[in-house]
Protein backbone atom coordinates (compact mmCIF):
# COMPACT_ATOMS: atom_id res chain seq x y z
CA UNK A 1 0.00 0.00 0.00
CA UNK A 2 1.31 3.48 -0.93
CA UNK A 3 0.53 6.50 1.25
CA UNK A 4 0.41 9.75 -0.71
CA UNK A 5 -1.34 13.09 -1.11
CA UNK A 6 -4.66 13.37 -2.90
CA UNK A 7 -7.32 16.05 -3.31
CA UNK A 8 -10.46 14.47 -1.88
CA UNK A 9 -13.98 15.75 -2.60
CA UNK A 10 -15.73 14.77 0.64
CA UNK A 11 -19.09 16.19 -0.46
CA UNK A 12 -20.72 18.10 -3.31
CA UNK A 13 -20.33 21.86 -3.43
CA UNK A 14 -17.33 22.02 -1.08
CA UNK A 15 -13.69 22.79 -1.99
CA UNK A 16 -11.34 19.84 -2.44
CA UNK A 17 -9.42 18.81 0.67
CA UNK A 18 -5.74 17.77 0.51
CA UNK A 19 -5.45 14.52 2.47
CA UNK A 20 -3.08 11.61 2.99
CA UNK A 21 -4.68 8.59 1.30
CA UNK A 22 -3.77 4.92 1.06
CA UNK A 23 -3.58 3.52 -2.47
CA UNK A 24 -3.85 -0.29 -2.59
CA UNK A 25 -1.69 -2.29 -5.02
CA UNK A 26 -3.16 -3.13 -8.43
CA UNK A 27 -5.17 -6.35 -8.69
CA UNK A 28 -5.30 -8.54 -11.83
CA UNK A 29 -5.52 -6.50 -15.08
CA UNK A 30 -4.90 -3.24 -13.18
CA UNK A 31 -2.10 -0.67 -13.28
CA UNK A 32 -0.86 1.66 -10.53
CA UNK A 33 0.44 4.97 -11.86
CA UNK A 34 2.51 7.73 -10.26
CA UNK A 35 0.72 10.86 -11.55
CA UNK A 36 3.26 13.53 -12.56
CA UNK A 37 0.83 16.18 -13.86
CA UNK A 38 -2.92 16.70 -13.98
CA UNK A 39 -5.16 19.37 -15.47
CA UNK A 40 -8.56 20.60 -14.28
CA UNK A 41 -11.58 20.27 -16.56
CA UNK A 42 -15.14 21.58 -16.38
CA UNK A 43 -16.34 17.97 -16.06
CA UNK A 44 -14.57 17.72 -12.68
CA UNK A 45 -16.27 20.95 -11.57
CA UNK A 46 -19.62 19.67 -12.87
CA UNK A 47 -19.43 16.54 -10.69
CA UNK A 48 -18.12 18.53 -7.72
CA UNK A 49 -21.09 20.92 -8.01
CA UNK A 50 -23.52 18.06 -7.34
CA UNK A 51 -25.28 18.37 -10.73
CA UNK A 52 -23.89 15.05 -12.04
CA UNK A 53 -26.43 12.21 -11.61
CA UNK A 54 -23.52 9.71 -11.50
CA UNK A 55 -21.57 11.71 -8.90
CA UNK A 56 -20.59 9.64 -5.82
CA UNK A 57 -18.89 11.05 -2.72
CA UNK A 58 -16.33 10.99 -1.15
CA UNK A 59 -14.33 10.81 -4.38
CA UNK A 60 -10.95 11.61 -5.92
CA UNK A 61 -11.75 13.57 -9.10
CA UNK A 62 -9.49 14.29 -12.08
CA UNK A 63 -9.36 12.76 -15.57
CA UNK A 64 -6.67 14.70 -17.47
CA UNK A 65 -3.40 13.29 -16.26
CA UNK A 66 -0.05 11.80 -17.23
CA UNK A 67 2.45 9.74 -15.28
CA UNK A 68 4.73 6.75 -14.92
CA UNK A 69 3.64 3.15 -14.30
CA UNK A 70 4.68 2.23 -10.73
CA UNK A 71 3.48 -1.40 -10.70
CA UNK A 72 1.15 -3.73 -12.58
CA UNK A 73 -1.24 -6.48 -11.49
CA UNK A 74 -1.34 -10.05 -12.70
CA UNK A 75 -2.03 -10.54 -16.41
CA UNK A 76 -1.03 -7.03 -17.52
CA UNK A 77 0.99 -7.23 -20.76
CA UNK A 78 0.59 -3.86 -22.52
CA UNK A 79 2.56 -1.75 -20.01
CA UNK A 80 5.32 -2.32 -17.46
CA UNK A 81 6.76 -0.36 -14.51
CA UNK A 82 8.65 2.71 -15.77
CA UNK A 83 6.46 3.23 -18.87
CA UNK A 84 5.16 6.74 -19.54
CA UNK A 85 1.36 6.73 -19.78
CA UNK A 86 -1.86 8.73 -20.01
CA UNK A 87 -4.88 7.31 -18.14
CA UNK A 88 -8.05 7.10 -20.24
CA UNK A 89 -11.61 7.83 -19.12
CA UNK A 90 -12.90 6.03 -22.22
CA UNK A 91 -11.07 2.70 -22.31
CA UNK A 92 -10.43 0.49 -25.33
CA UNK A 93 -10.70 -3.23 -24.59
CA UNK A 94 -10.61 -4.26 -28.26
CA UNK A 95 -13.11 -7.05 -27.58
CA UNK A 96 -16.59 -5.53 -27.07
CA UNK A 97 -18.87 -4.85 -30.02
CA UNK A 98 -18.24 -1.11 -29.62
CA UNK A 99 -14.47 -1.55 -29.90
CA UNK A 100 -14.93 -3.81 -32.93
CA UNK A 101 -17.12 -1.22 -34.67
CA UNK A 102 -15.15 1.50 -36.53
CA UNK A 103 -18.06 3.94 -36.10
CA UNK A 104 -17.60 4.47 -32.35
CA UNK A 105 -15.00 4.81 -29.58
CA UNK A 106 -17.42 4.14 -26.70
CA UNK A 107 -15.95 0.95 -25.20
CA UNK A 108 -18.50 -0.52 -22.76
CA UNK A 109 -16.35 -3.18 -21.07
CA UNK A 110 -16.13 -1.46 -17.64
CA UNK A 111 -18.83 1.19 -18.09
CA UNK A 112 -21.12 0.02 -15.26
CA UNK A 113 -18.49 -0.16 -12.51
CA UNK A 114 -16.73 2.99 -13.74
CA UNK A 115 -20.03 4.90 -13.50
CA UNK A 116 -20.39 3.74 -9.90
CA UNK A 117 -16.91 5.00 -8.97
CA UNK A 118 -15.46 1.52 -8.60
CA UNK A 119 -12.80 -0.68 -10.19
CA UNK A 120 -14.00 -3.51 -12.49
CA UNK A 121 -14.21 -5.96 -9.52
CA UNK A 122 -16.66 -3.62 -7.75
CA UNK A 123 -14.26 -2.31 -5.09
CA UNK A 124 -12.10 0.81 -4.56
CA UNK A 125 -8.30 1.11 -4.26
CA UNK A 126 -8.47 4.32 -2.22
CA UNK A 127 -8.98 4.75 1.52
CA UNK A 128 -8.70 7.87 3.68
CA UNK A 129 -9.23 8.15 7.45
CA UNK A 130 -10.58 4.60 7.38
CA UNK A 131 -13.23 5.43 4.75
CA UNK A 132 -13.52 4.02 1.23
CA UNK A 133 -13.04 6.77 -1.37
CA UNK A 134 -14.64 6.42 -4.81
CA UNK A 135 -12.78 6.52 -8.13
CA UNK A 136 -13.83 9.01 -10.84
CA UNK A 137 -14.16 8.33 -14.58
CA UNK A 138 -11.88 5.34 -14.12
CA UNK A 139 -8.88 7.67 -13.70
CA UNK A 140 -8.83 9.79 -10.47
CA UNK A 141 -5.80 11.88 -11.44
CA UNK A 142 -6.07 14.26 -8.44
CA UNK A 143 -3.90 11.82 -6.47
CA UNK A 144 -0.12 11.34 -6.48
CA UNK A 145 -0.80 7.64 -7.17
CA UNK A 146 -3.85 6.11 -8.81
CA UNK A 147 -4.99 2.66 -9.96
CA UNK A 148 -6.69 2.15 -13.34
CA UNK A 149 -7.84 -0.82 -15.42
CA UNK A 150 -5.21 -1.97 -17.93
CA UNK A 151 -7.61 -1.13 -20.80
CA UNK A 152 -7.73 2.47 -19.50
CA UNK A 153 -4.12 3.37 -20.14
CA UNK A 154 -2.19 4.52 -23.21
CA UNK A 155 1.59 4.07 -23.37
CA UNK A 156 3.18 7.20 -24.87
CA UNK A 157 6.57 8.53 -25.99
CA UNK A 158 8.84 8.68 -22.91
CA UNK A 159 10.28 12.00 -24.15
CA UNK A 160 6.90 13.80 -24.01
CA UNK A 161 6.59 16.59 -21.38
CA UNK A 162 3.95 15.26 -18.99
CA UNK A 163 2.88 18.71 -17.76
CA UNK A 164 1.71 19.40 -21.33
CA UNK A 165 0.50 16.07 -22.77
CA UNK A 166 -1.76 15.45 -19.75
CA UNK A 167 -4.17 17.74 -21.65
CA UNK A 168 -4.48 15.07 -24.36
CA UNK A 169 -6.32 12.95 -21.76
CA UNK A 170 -9.49 14.95 -22.39
CA UNK A 171 -9.95 18.53 -23.57
CA UNK A 172 -7.60 18.94 -26.53
CA UNK A 173 -8.29 15.47 -27.94
CA UNK A 174 -12.05 16.00 -27.52
CA UNK A 175 -12.21 19.32 -29.37
CA UNK A 176 -9.70 18.41 -32.06
CA UNK A 177 -11.43 15.07 -32.73
CA UNK A 178 -14.88 16.71 -32.83
CA UNK A 179 -13.68 18.62 -35.90
CA UNK A 180 -11.56 16.01 -37.68
CA UNK A 181 -13.36 12.76 -36.73
CA UNK A 182 -16.98 13.55 -35.86
CA UNK A 183 -17.75 16.46 -38.21
CA UNK A 184 -15.03 15.54 -40.75
CA UNK A 185 -14.61 19.23 -41.63
CA UNK A 186 -13.62 19.67 -45.29
CA UNK A 187 -11.21 22.11 -46.93
CA UNK A 188 -12.82 25.47 -47.76
CA UNK A 189 -15.76 25.03 -45.37
CA UNK A 190 -17.22 27.56 -42.93
CA UNK A 191 -17.37 26.74 -39.22
CA UNK A 192 -18.82 28.29 -36.05
CA UNK A 193 -17.47 27.39 -32.60
CA UNK A 194 -19.63 28.25 -29.57
CA UNK A 195 -17.54 28.58 -26.41
CA UNK A 196 -13.85 29.49 -26.52
CA UNK A 197 -12.52 27.55 -23.55
CA UNK A 198 -9.90 24.81 -23.95
CA UNK A 199 -12.25 22.51 -25.87
CA UNK A 200 -13.46 25.29 -28.19
CA UNK A 201 -9.87 26.29 -28.97
CA UNK A 202 -9.08 22.66 -29.80
CA UNK A 203 -12.09 22.56 -32.16
CA UNK A 204 -10.76 25.71 -33.88
CA UNK A 205 -7.35 24.03 -34.22
CA UNK A 206 -9.04 20.98 -35.78
CA UNK A 207 -11.05 23.10 -38.22
CA UNK A 208 -7.88 24.90 -39.26
CA UNK A 209 -5.90 21.66 -39.71
CA UNK A 210 -8.81 20.37 -41.84
CA UNK A 211 -8.55 23.44 -44.09
CA UNK A 212 -11.68 25.43 -43.15
CA UNK A 213 -11.72 28.84 -44.85
CA UNK A 214 -13.84 30.67 -42.25
CA UNK A 215 -13.88 29.88 -38.52
CA UNK A 216 -16.13 32.08 -36.37
CA UNK A 217 -15.59 31.99 -32.61
CA UNK A 218 -18.57 32.85 -30.39
CA UNK A 219 -18.18 33.76 -26.70
CA UNK A 220 -19.52 36.36 -24.26
CA UNK A 221 -15.99 36.79 -22.83
CA UNK A 222 -14.07 39.00 -25.27
CA UNK A 223 -10.81 38.38 -23.39
CA UNK A 224 -10.78 35.00 -25.16
CA UNK A 225 -10.79 36.40 -28.71
CA UNK A 226 -7.04 37.01 -29.09
CA UNK A 227 -6.24 33.42 -28.12
CA UNK A 228 -8.95 32.06 -30.43
CA UNK A 229 -7.40 33.97 -33.35
CA UNK A 230 -3.97 32.52 -32.51
CA UNK A 231 -5.51 29.06 -32.89
CA UNK A 232 -7.09 29.90 -36.26
CA UNK A 233 -10.39 31.74 -35.71
CA UNK A 234 -10.92 34.17 -38.59
CA UNK A 235 -13.26 36.35 -36.49
CA UNK A 236 -14.96 36.34 -33.07
CA UNK A 237 -18.37 37.68 -32.05
CA UNK A 238 -20.48 38.04 -28.90
CA UNK A 239 -24.23 37.34 -28.98
CA UNK A 240 -24.67 40.34 -26.66
CA UNK A 241 -23.60 42.71 -29.45
CA UNK A 242 -26.66 41.90 -31.60
CA UNK A 243 -30.38 42.55 -31.32
CA UNK A 244 -31.31 39.37 -33.21
CA UNK A 245 -30.64 35.70 -32.30
CA UNK A 246 -27.07 34.60 -32.95
CA UNK A 247 -28.19 31.94 -35.48
CA UNK A 248 -29.66 34.69 -37.67
CA UNK A 249 -26.47 36.74 -37.36
CA UNK A 250 -24.39 33.74 -38.46
CA UNK A 251 -26.74 32.96 -41.36
CA UNK A 252 -26.27 36.53 -42.63
CA UNK A 253 -22.48 36.40 -42.18
CA UNK A 254 -22.14 33.15 -44.13
CA UNK A 255 -24.76 33.37 -46.91
CA UNK A 256 -27.31 31.06 -45.33
CA UNK A 257 -25.43 29.42 -42.48
CA UNK A 258 -22.23 27.57 -41.65
CA UNK A 259 -21.26 24.15 -42.96
CA UNK A 260 -20.24 22.97 -39.47
CA UNK A 261 -21.03 24.23 -35.97
CA UNK A 262 -19.79 23.04 -32.57
CA UNK A 263 -21.33 23.59 -29.13
CA UNK A 264 -18.52 23.53 -26.52
CA UNK A 265 -20.38 24.87 -23.47
CA UNK A 266 -23.03 22.40 -22.34
CA UNK A 267 -25.93 24.87 -22.66
CA UNK A 268 -29.07 23.44 -24.30
CA UNK A 269 -30.18 26.85 -25.60
CA UNK A 270 -26.82 27.31 -27.31
CA UNK A 271 -27.09 23.78 -28.74
CA UNK A 272 -30.28 24.83 -30.49
CA UNK A 273 -28.69 28.04 -31.80
CA UNK A 274 -25.70 26.04 -33.08
CA UNK A 275 -27.94 23.68 -35.05
CA UNK A 276 -30.05 26.51 -36.47
CA UNK A 277 -26.90 28.41 -37.50
CA UNK A 278 -26.12 25.55 -39.92
CA UNK A 279 -26.78 25.78 -43.65
CA UNK A 280 -29.93 24.21 -45.06
CA UNK A 281 -29.31 21.02 -47.03
CA UNK A 282 -25.94 19.97 -45.57
CA UNK A 283 -25.10 21.78 -42.32
CA UNK A 284 -23.78 19.58 -39.50
CA UNK A 285 -23.86 20.60 -35.81
CA UNK A 286 -21.81 18.70 -33.23
CA UNK A 287 -22.63 18.75 -29.50
CA UNK A 288 -19.37 18.59 -27.52
CA UNK A 289 -20.44 20.25 -24.24
CA UNK A 290 -22.04 18.21 -21.43
CA UNK A 291 -25.38 19.64 -20.29
CA UNK A 292 -26.64 19.31 -16.71
CA UNK A 293 -28.64 16.25 -15.66
CA UNK A 294 -32.21 16.04 -16.90
CA UNK A 295 -31.92 18.81 -19.50
CA UNK A 296 -33.37 18.29 -22.98
CA UNK A 297 -32.65 19.78 -26.39
CA UNK A 298 -35.32 21.16 -28.69
CA UNK A 299 -35.68 22.54 -32.17
CA UNK A 300 -38.34 22.41 -34.88
CA UNK A 301 -38.16 19.07 -36.73
CA UNK A 302 -38.25 21.12 -39.96
CA UNK A 303 -34.62 22.09 -39.23
CA UNK A 304 -33.68 18.42 -39.72
CA UNK A 305 -36.19 17.70 -42.47
CA UNK A 306 -34.50 20.44 -44.50
CA UNK A 307 -31.16 18.70 -44.38
CA UNK A 308 -29.34 19.64 -41.19
CA UNK A 309 -27.65 16.94 -39.10
CA UNK A 310 -27.32 16.95 -35.29
CA UNK A 311 -24.47 14.87 -33.88
CA UNK A 312 -22.65 14.39 -30.59
CA UNK A 313 -19.12 13.34 -29.72
CA UNK A 314 -17.30 11.86 -26.73
CA UNK A 315 -13.50 12.14 -26.47
CA UNK A 316 -13.54 13.41 -30.05
CA UNK A 317 -14.32 9.98 -31.46
CA UNK A 318 -10.76 8.73 -30.81
CA UNK A 319 -10.31 5.02 -30.05
CA UNK A 320 -8.27 5.84 -26.98
CA UNK A 321 -5.52 3.23 -26.60
CA UNK A 322 -4.68 3.41 -30.33
CA UNK A 323 -5.08 7.16 -30.82
CA UNK A 324 -3.63 8.93 -27.77
CA UNK A 325 -0.03 7.80 -28.47
CA UNK A 326 -0.44 9.08 -32.06
CA UNK A 327 -1.77 12.44 -30.80
CA UNK A 328 1.32 12.70 -28.57
CA UNK A 329 3.49 11.99 -31.62
CA UNK A 330 1.59 14.63 -33.63
CA UNK A 331 2.31 17.12 -30.83
CA UNK A 332 6.00 16.16 -30.66
CA UNK A 333 6.26 16.70 -34.44
CA UNK A 334 4.44 20.07 -34.10
CA UNK A 335 1.37 19.00 -36.11
CA UNK A 336 -0.94 20.01 -33.24
CA UNK A 337 -0.58 22.64 -30.52
CA UNK A 338 -0.58 21.73 -26.83
CA UNK A 339 1.75 24.16 -25.00
CA UNK A 340 -0.43 27.09 -26.10
CA UNK A 341 -3.38 25.73 -24.08
CA UNK A 342 -1.51 26.03 -20.77
CA UNK A 343 -2.29 29.31 -19.00
CA UNK A 344 -1.17 28.52 -15.45
CA UNK A 345 1.03 25.90 -13.79
CA UNK A 346 0.38 25.51 -10.07
CA UNK A 347 1.66 23.21 -7.32
CA UNK A 348 -0.74 20.41 -6.37
CA UNK A 349 -1.75 22.04 -3.07
CA UNK A 350 -3.16 25.03 -5.02
CA UNK A 351 -5.70 22.84 -6.83
CA UNK A 352 -8.71 24.82 -5.52
CA UNK A 353 -7.10 27.96 -6.95
CA UNK A 354 -6.96 26.21 -10.34
CA UNK A 355 -10.74 25.68 -10.19
CA UNK A 356 -11.25 29.35 -9.30
CA UNK A 357 -9.17 30.39 -12.34
CA UNK A 358 -11.29 28.11 -14.53
CA UNK A 359 -14.58 29.48 -13.18
CA UNK A 360 -13.46 33.08 -13.81
CA UNK A 361 -12.56 32.22 -17.42
CA UNK A 362 -8.84 32.77 -16.89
Amino acid sequence: VIKCKAAVAWEAGKPLSLEEVEVAPPKAREVRIKIVATAVCHTDAYTLSGADPEGCFPVILGHEGAGIVESVGEGVTKVKPGDTVIPLYIPQCGECKFCKNPKTNLCQKIRITQGKGLMPDGTSRFTCKGKQIYHFMGTSTFSEYTVVADISVAKIDAAAPLDKVCLLGCGISTGYGAAVNTAKVEPGSTCAVFGLGGVGLAVIMGCKVAGASQIIGIDLNKDKYAKAKEFGATECISPQDFKKPIQEVLAEMTDGGVDYSFECIGNVGVMRAALEACHKGWGVSVIVGVAAAGQEISTRPFQLVTGRTWKGTAFGGWKSVDSVPKLVTDYMSKKIKVDEFVTHTLPFDKINEAFELMHTGK
